[in-house]
């Protein structure tokens, strides 16, 4: 039976921007947090390295906002790369009001920072090497312990409810969501004043991955369906150093091994990437991961080596503690041989178009985190300016919420979620053959090189899907696998128009076609259909 639920704010995703802006609201309003599987089960959680900000004397704004337009390959905008960068240091301390465990250095004085890829300074604030899960526990226990937040597992926000959509003239508004209790396989309807997508990335639209399932792009598909421009689409970045065992699942080695000095070998045992760029391995993600895959092509290799066993053990463990253990766990002695690795697709930099209070083009909508294109990251991320952009915007974001929370909820009658003319499927067999069949041309054609000929491939192979993912969903019931595979085809589409417009090689977008860099830089603007 299908329920209501009415609140001043709906946060959809339980990740840091989420739960960071569900506690700056919490104080003045009442917020749903909406989290599709276990509360726990988000990116957040499986972030490594840290932080990056401005927290040192011997660093400066200047050479963050410098650093990171330089690894945006001239595609970043500077006045959110400025407006990040500059409210990083008091979102940290926010962080640190909040009781996040950050390493300290030996002295236990200061905080211990390290440096990563792309970084001229020691600026990233971490928890050992397992700065998500310090951030993520100690958000989600505060939100849990606050009366005027509601933590709601196993939902899977199906679509948004617009003014549009339920033909009413005039700006379109954002009134609130269906989503599918997946305990109960019901769907309930949940009406809000502001609605916030914190879903995070669209990295499971491919094979190989640094990500959890969960990452299927729900919030930048809802939001394309509802009206929302996306940006960027075709800069999908790709970790360069995956952990490569057969019994390990989407486990990331840090960006900080390699900023403590970790190095990258051939199978041979030689190093390579003095040979692809002068920073070697602290070289911008992009830069590194393409390196990677050219080289295991060349030797029809499986992997390379990431190896830091020539720092002393302690070291090792201390700095490294998580690590250390899981590839223990898996017979490897990171203190003694080195990390078999290769790239994997790990972070969005495309998304919803926001301004610097995470507003869409809808009114009543916002976007944070992944799901967004606040114009930091360009053509490619610098390494943890992710967490960083979480954690500002949505404070940016709740700021303007709570200015706004006067307005009344809309008195508009919306209609029940009407399930009565559709049927049990028998053929779920058709979901997971689609899935594995995307996953697998987005990365083969779709992947760290691409061509045009590549790309309209998988253009013909979405359009076919989307016509059968488009007859299952008039006439069968939903499910969370059906409506995350619905996801990721719309998401996978924007990311091939993207590319199919780029004729040039920028940042994270690499066409052998098109090699060359382009003299003017625009960003790529994707339009949904009236």
């Amino acid at each position: 039976m299908q329920r209501e639920f009415y609140y001043d704010a709906l946060v959809i995703g339980s990740g840091a921007a989420g739960l960071t802006l569900a506690l700056h609201l919490a104080e003045t309003a009442r917020v749903a947090v909406l989290s599709k599987r276990s509360l726990e089960a988000g990116a957040t959680w499986k972030a490594q390295g840290g932080v990056a900000a401005v927290l040192t004397d011997n660093d400066s704004v200047d050479q963050h906002v410098s650093d990171t337009l330089t690894a945006g390959a001239g595609l970043c905008q500077e006045p959110a790369v400025r407006f990040t960068t500059k409210n990083g240091p008091a979102a940290i301390q926010w962080m640190i009001d909040q009781g996040v465990p950050f390493t300290r250095d030996s002295d236990g004085e200061n905080y211990h920072l390290t440096r990563e890829g792309g970084h001229s300074q020691r600026r990233i604030i971490h928890a050992a090497d397992t700065t998500g899960q310090a951030i993520g526990n100690t958000l989600l226990e505060n939100a849990k312990s606050h009366p005027s937040i509601d933590l709601i597992e196993n939902h899977l926000a199906i679509d948004l409810i617009t003014t549009n959509k339920l033909g009413i003239s005039g700006n379109n508004r954002c009134i609130g969501a269906y989503a599918l209790d997946i305990d109960n396989n019901s769907v309930n309807m949940f009406r809000a004043k502001s609605v916030v997508l914190a879903t995070g990335g669209a990295s499971k639209a491919y094979l190989y991955t640094s990500n959890e399932d969960s990452a299927s792009g729900d919030g930048i598909a809802m939001g394309w369906r509802a009206g929302c421009r996306v940006a960027n689409m075709e800069f999908n970045q790709f970790h360069p150093t995956c952990l490569y065992h057969p019994d390990a699942r989407s486990f990331l080695i840090s960006e900080a091994v390699r900023g403590e000095g970790g190095r990258l070998l051939l199978p041979d045992g030689s190093q390579f990437m003095h040979r692809f760029d002068e920073h070697g391995e602290l070289a911008p993600r992009d830069i590194v991961a393409r390196a990677i895959d050219h080289e295991m092509k060349r030797l029809g290799a499986n992997c390379i080596y990431l190896d830091i066993s020539h720092k002393p053990a302690a070291f090792i463990k201390d700095h490294f503690p998580g690590i250390y253990n899981r590839c223990k766990e898996l017979g490897i002695d990171i203190t003694q041989e080195p990390i078999p690795v290769v790239p994997a697709s790990h972070y969005t930099c495309g998304g919803l178009l926001v301004n610097h209070q995470g507003r869409t083009d809808i009114d009543g909508l916002y976007a944070i985190g992944e799901t967004s294109y606040t114009g930091l990251h360009g053509a490619n991320r610098l390494a943890s300016n992710s967490l960083l952009e979480c954690l500002v915007y949505a404070r940016s974001a709740a700021s303007h919420i709570e200015s706004q929370l006067d307005t009344p909820l809309l008195d508009i009658q919306v209609s029940a979620w009407d399930a009565s003319k559709v049927t049990d499927s028998d053929e779920d067999v058709v979901i997971s053959h689609n899935w594995d069949e995307l996953r697998r041309f987005m990365w083969d054609y779709v992947g760290i090189v691409r061509t045009t000929k590549r790309l309209l491939r998988a253009k013909n192979r979405i359009s076919l899907l989307q016509r059968e993912i488009n007859e299952f969903y008039s006439h069968h019931q939903i499910s969370s696998d059906f409506i995350e595979l619905r996801n990721l085809a719309q998401v996978s589409e924007l990311i091939v128009e993207s590319a199919l417009s780029r004729r040039e090689s920028r940042g994270l977008h690499y066409t052998r076609d098109y090699p060359e860099k382009l003299p003017a830089v625009a960003d790529t603007i994707l339009t949904p259909p009236l």
